[in-house]
């Protein structure tokens, strides 16, 4: 399995993965890696619902992700990685599910520490794990669509709050 994104969007699956990124990618595999919808038949079964025929979906939980993923080396799909927050990001990475590049489409909490954008709000744990990715030399990038430039978040304690 070739990983062609790693994204961090609190909707996981939705429009914007579907009509835009899936199509630019040329994807056929979506991997959602969430606690607790890997948990939830309900929740996966309208995640199914909406993706397109001929893209498949796993669901993984953040701790099975990095060992199932590794399993799957071989296969010829081409896979979108969702992550629903940056912690589970980092988890997944502390469990030797290793990336170089981060996208930050929409993540959303109710404790906003930290605004990187109008779709970036991140609470204190987030914070600390994006550091730690970025300690790690995970390039982090906010970008919600394909079509728009990529921006670079080389250290957040560069990054005024009122972006």
């Amino acid at each position: 399995m070739e990983i062609v994104l790693v994204r961090v969007d609190s909707r996981l699956v939705h429009g914007q993965i579907i009509e835009a990124w899936v199509p630019y990618l040329k994807a056929n595999c979506i991997c959602v890696v969430n606690d607790d919808v890997a948990s939830d038949f309900f929740r996966e079964t309208v995640i199914r619902m909406a993706v397109p025929q001929g893209v498949e979906v796993q669901f993984y939980g953040v701790s099975d992700f990095a060992t199932s993923i590794t399993e799957n080396k071989g296969s010829k799909r081409k896979a979108i990685v969702l992550f629903a927050s940056v912690s589970d990001a980092n988890r997944a990475y502390r469990n030797g599910f290793k990336f170089s590049v981060l996208n930050l489409g929409n993540v959303y909490t109710e404790s906003c520490q930290r605004r990187l954008s109008a779709c970036v709000q991140l609470d204190e744990a987030e914070v600390a794990s994006l550091k730690e990715l970025l300690r790690k030399h995970v390039r982090v990038e906010l970008q919600k669509v394909p079509n728009e430039k990529p921006v670079n978040i080389p250290a957040i304690d560069d990054i005024m709050d009122s972006l």
